[in-house]
């Protein structure tokens, strides 16, 4: 069952994101009057079609469901003698090359104006998240140089404001990858009853290395989500916990004479103690006890964990960051922008070898995002359909030959140099383009089976 949610969350946005890109196409053509003979959803064999409008154009539903086309009047496939003179005017090729750029480019635009459309509609209705409160920071750590030791909530990046994670998450990512220095505004000692005590904190953008930025780099810095308190939830019977006299609202204080940072400390320090003892210090009702739990042991995937069967809360601070209309607009364009852009310098990187090919991603595990997001909700899936809507138009417009940014290539050269590419010049860059998505999509499917595998 959950199979079958993850391939229908994955066909639903991949379905939604082709028909909005060749809609972009189809329009582009209709509004530069080029006659279009048939409106495709999928590749290969046709398993339906029907023909409507005056131009009785084919609307079809094709076997293979990675993809879709539009199909144009073309003087390559079709005889145009055989056609009135007012319907051969409206053949792709006898058009100009800025009407042919612009029935091109229209596809990648239409998953760019698809992405702004779904991001200003998440950010107008409200995007819930973790506060950008932060976690205690580590002595000696990049952002413990920097001043930052835990509890500050931070209020903007750069300037630009921040309310939950995940904006935190994006900007730092997107100065990382730019190597732009990156400057924190935030609040030391806030909380619900003081405003607390502002500050501003600069970490320098060349601490992080590329390999970094690839894996968890806020960590790497020392920034991490604030937890709650280790305070215990329900205490499970005849549990380890139990057993040592435990009680729910406890507040664990100290292990092993360290004292725990938050509920996550503790759960952490649980899991990697299986059979041995723990000297718990904790506070209860106003009261400093001492007690000793000792984790029973349980194998997961092969690896030993330590458990004493009490509930520990950890869901975080949160907060709903939304926008008016003026602002989600300037904001969702902005996300489209600095995704595109961001998506362009990593590729730029991997071609230079400083970014691991390993971060290409194909269908397999694109579906398991699909699926995963999901399941989380309405707001998670649709900012996951918004993500892969932007990374399919930076796709398409790269100057590979037989993608729509190949085609721009060959239209911006024939305005250079006044005439049209070779039919043979054509055939080679045509065979070049299929050889070169081959290869990535290889890539890509072993980059999968290798995160599933392994």
């Amino acid at each position: 069952m959950s199979l079958l949610y993850t391939v229908l969350a994955f066909l639903v946005a991949i379905g939604l994101l082709i028909v909005v890109h060749e809609l972009g196409h189809y329009f582009a053509a209709r509004l530069c009057n080029v006659k279009v003979l048939r409106f495709s959803l999928g590749m290969g064999k046709i398993l339906y079609s029907r023909r409507f409008g005056k131009d009785q154009t084919e609307w079809a539903v094709s076997m293979l469901p990675l993809g879709g086309y539009v199909k144009l009047l073309d003087s390559r496939e079709v005889d145009l003698s055989t056609l009135p003179p007012e319907e051969a005017k409206r053949e792709f090729n006898s058009q100009s090359v800025w009407k042919r750029m612009v029935i091109v480019a229209a596809g990648p635009l239409a998953n760019f104006l698809l992405a702004i459309v779904l991001l200003m509609g998440l950010y107008m209705n409200g995007v819930p998240g973790a506060t950008t409160r932060l976690r205690a920071v580590p002595e000696n750590s990049i952002a413990w140089q920097a001043g930052l030791r835990g509890g500050e909530l931070v209020t903007a990046v750069n300037g630009e404001p921040v309310l939950i994670w995940s904006e935190l998450n994006w900007k730092l990512i997107r100065l990382a990858i730019e190597r732009s220095p990156i400057q924190l505004d935030v609040l030391r000692h806030a909380s619900a009853s003081s405003a607390g005590e502002k500050a501003t904190v600069m970490i320098p953008a060349e601490s992080v290395s590329n390999k970094e930025i690839e894996k968890d780099f806020l960590r790497k810095l020392g920034l991490d989500l604030a937890r709650p308190p280790a305070q215990l939830g329900k205490v499970i019977a005849d549990g380890p916990a139990m057993g040592a006299g435990l009680r729910e609202g406890d507040v664990i204080l100290a292990v092993n004479g360290k004292p725990v940072i938050d509920g996550l400390d503790f759960v952490e320090t649980v899991r990697n103690s299986p059979g041995k003892p723990l000297a718990i210090r904790l506070q209860r009702d106003r009261q400093t006890l001492e007690t000793v739990v000792t984790p029973e042991k349980e194998m997961f995937k092969e690896i030993a964990i330590g458990k004493i069967r009490v509930e520990i809360p950890l869901r975080p601070e949160l907060a709903v960051s939304r926008s008016s209309f003026e602002a989600a607009f300037l904001k969702a364009t902005q996300r489209t922008w600095d995704t595109s852009v961001v998506s362009l310098k990593i590729i730029a990187k991997m071609l230079i070898g400083e970014v691991s090919w390993k971060n290409i991603s194909g269908p397999i595990t694109i579906a398991d995002y699909a699926g995963q997001s999901a399941r989380v909700g309405a707001i998670s899936y649709l900012a996951f359909i918004a993500f892969i809507s932007i990374s399919l138009g930076v796709m398409n417009l790269l100057p590979i030959p037989v993608l729509d940014g190949g085609l721009l290539l060959y239209y911006s050269l024939e305005l250079l140099t006044g005439r049209p590419l070779s039919e043979r010049a054509g055939k080679m860059a045509q065979r070049a383009g299929i050889a070169m998505l081959a290869a990535l999509m290889i890539i890509a499917i072993f980059n999968d089976i290798v995160r599933l595998v392994f």
